[in-house]
């Protein structure tokens, strides 16, 4: 993983809120801020978060567990560790094309095209909370992310 793609996943962990639970750099949170103890698998907990608001996001970027089973297939992961949640994050932004843009210091580009993935980027529209693209930027540097 280069030093750009490191800070961006950095970034991305930052911007949903991860890394604040636990001591395990956020890849064993569930959403809400519970924590799960095996990494062997997706925890695959349904957490009610509002009146409307349903999810079973896990792990340092938060990955609903409808995906987690295509992406262990796709990418023959064995299990829900950090380095398989890294892989995933990085086929994410892969399938987004925007590895290119965070490779060239191009961050505000990169951000947009992964805003539908992540709901806590700034235009994502999921009606969550998004961050705005200048914090983002400054924990993308803060963690070794350089721009063009």
């Amino acid at each position: 993983m280069t030093p750009n793609q490191k800070a961006f996943l950095d970034m991305i962990a930052h911007s949903e809120g991860t890394v604040k639970y636990g001591d395990q750099g956020g890849y064993n949170v569930i959403v809400g801020g519970s924590l799960f103890d095996s990494y062997a698998d997706h925890p695959r907990k349904l957490v009610q978060l509002n009146a409307t608001l349903k999810s079973t996001a896990a792990g340092r970027y938060q990955l609903l567990a409808k995906y987690f089973d295509a992406y262990r297939a796709q990418l023959h992961l064995p299990d829900f560790s950090p380095a398989s949640q890294d892989a995933i994050a990085l086929q994410q932004i892969r399938e987004c094309r925007a590895l290119d843009d965070i490779e060239a210091g191009r961050f505000n580009e990169a951000v947009a095209k992964c805003a539908h993935i992540w709901a806590s980027l700034p235009g994502a529209g999921y009606g969550q909370h998004e961050n705005t693209l200048v914090a983002l930027r400054d924990a993308y540097q803060n963690a070794g992310g350089t721009l063009a």
